[in-house]
């Protein structure tokens, strides 16, 4: 494990910054001589990027809602000299950067933060509550949303601060609901690629539990097709002692949630990535009533479509099949198409991860073996024709992570985890100088 990667990750980039941008004849090299102009830019930018990322953390909202969030990005874009476009797609934000001719370069970061409770205990911990479907619930960063949004703010400054280095147009945009897999499609549809310029490469980063200093990256399918699923079972309700006057939709949701594993483990090739979880059940009021209704969310993920439509036709069957056995009315099933599979350009991750490599240090810039199971809408703006990379900055420390591998050790807080916590300072430090690093490379390829 790299316990000092943060470390050395800021001395190899500083003494290697910006030396190559990528693997092309074409890539033009900055001096040697720029390298503590560089390290000191990223040094005493950071107090700033801390205190927003903090305030960021402690005020968190939802899907469409990041009405605070994106007002705060937007101004610190201006502040830059960006010029800035509010409400794209809802609450997104959309800041150019026109530097002369050259390519256009997209930074994507998210926004938005997730219906759940904190519980780090941090002094800046999200104390937020909001409507979520019509009931109150805690808010909070625990996918990494703010370091995203201070490791892109960061990369903007660092970038103004070397437009003498490049030529081509900055396309930073701020997207919401990205965990609801629908940011993205909104601000395409609200004209993004056709009231701003179409990007010529397109990059975002994201959070994982690794230790920070790194860099993960993919070449080809890096996540997962998402499908959301609400089911309906109804039944009929009455008296908690008096079972056999009602249909109980409590046991037939019970025999799905069951059953619909059985898709997964028996009709699926097992060598095949396919996965069907249940993550919310909710119904009836009082341990001695029988409710009329029972609804069950969930997320169905795969990678190719073949096993998605399978998985999509074996959720519709059981949920048939488990309301006709016990002679209910047919549920409602709702499938909600979600983010498709991310595919990265093997050109734009090839050249930027060669600069990555020679500014990191190649132990700390690792390819991927196998694609993420999670799922991400960045995906919409590479299906919309933009040649992308997205990849991962690790934000745990090393020690703790090595600790969770020994027998009997504390479980790793991850990615939506309430415990989920990283590391600030050499996550978003290490984020800016990656971003920044990843832009340059594919503004040096034309």
């Amino acid at each position: 494990m790299l316990t000092h990667a943060p470390t050395l990750a800021l001395r190899s980039l500083a003494a290697a910054a910006f030396l190559a941008f990528g693997a092309g004849a074409q890539a033009q090299p900055v001096a040697s001589a720029q390298a503590p102009a560089i390290m000191s830019l990223v040094e005493s930018m950071y107090p700033r990027l801390d205190t927003l990322y903090k305030d960021l953390h402690a005020h968190p909202e939802l899907a469409f809602k990041e009405t605070r969030t994106a007002a705060k990005l937007a101004a610190e874009m201006r502040a830059i000299g960006f010029e800035v476009t509010e409400k794209v797609g809802g609450t997104g934000v959309v800041a150019l950067y026109r530097n002369g001719p050259g390519p256009v370069v997209m930074v994507r970061t998210d926004m938005d933060g997730l219906p759940m409770e904190e519980k780090t205990g941090l002094p800046y911990a999200s104390q937020a509550r909001t409507d979520w479907g019509g009931r109150d619930s805690f808010v909070a960063h625990s996918c990494g949303h703010d370091i995203h949004m201070a490791s892109w703010l960061g990369t903007a400054r660092a970038l103004v601060a070397l437009k003498d280095q490049w030529k081509g147009t900055l396309m930073f945009i701020g997207q919401p609901a990205e965990e609801t897999v629908s940011g993205a499609k909104a601000m395409l549809a609200d004209g993004l690629f056709t009231r701003f310029p179409k990007p010529d490469a397109a990059f975002a980063l994201h959070t994982a539990p690794t230790p920070h200093g790194t860099v993960g990256y993919g070449i080809g399918i890096s996540s997962s097709n998402s499908d959301a699923l609400e089911i309906v079972f109804r039944g009929r309700g009455g008296h908690g002692s008096r079972p056999h006057t009602t249909i109980d939709p409590i046991v037939i949701a019970a025999r799905f949630v069951t059953d619909v594993q059985t898709v997964v483990s028996r009709e699926k090739d097992p060598a095949e990535f396919g996965v069907v979880t249940i993550g919310a059940i909710q119904g009836g009021t009082a341990g001695n009533i029988i409710p009329d209704t029972v609804t069950l969310r969930g997320t169905i993920r795969s990678y190719k479509p073949q096993v998605r439509d399978k998985l999509l036709d074996g959720v519709r069957r059981m949920a048939m099949a488990a309301a006709t056995t016990s002679g209910a009315p047919e549920p409602v099933v709702k499938l909600v198409p979600g983010g498709e599979a991310l595919v990265n350009d093997e050109a734009v991750v090839t050249r930027a991860a060669t600069a990555l490599k020679q500014a990191l240090g190649a132990a700390h810039v690792v390819q991927t073996t196998a694609p993420s199971t999670g799922s991400e809408d960045f995906s919409a703006f590479i299906n919309a024709g933009v040649p992308s990379m997205y990849f991962t900055i690790g934000v745990l420390d090393a020690r703790d992570i090595a600790a969770s591998a020994q027998p009997g050790g504390k479980p790793l807080a991850r990615n939506h985890s309430p415990f989920f916590a990283p590391v600030p300072e050499p996550s978003i430090k290490t984020g800016v100088h990656a971003m920044t690093v990843a832009v340059l490379s594919a503004l040096a390829s034309k």
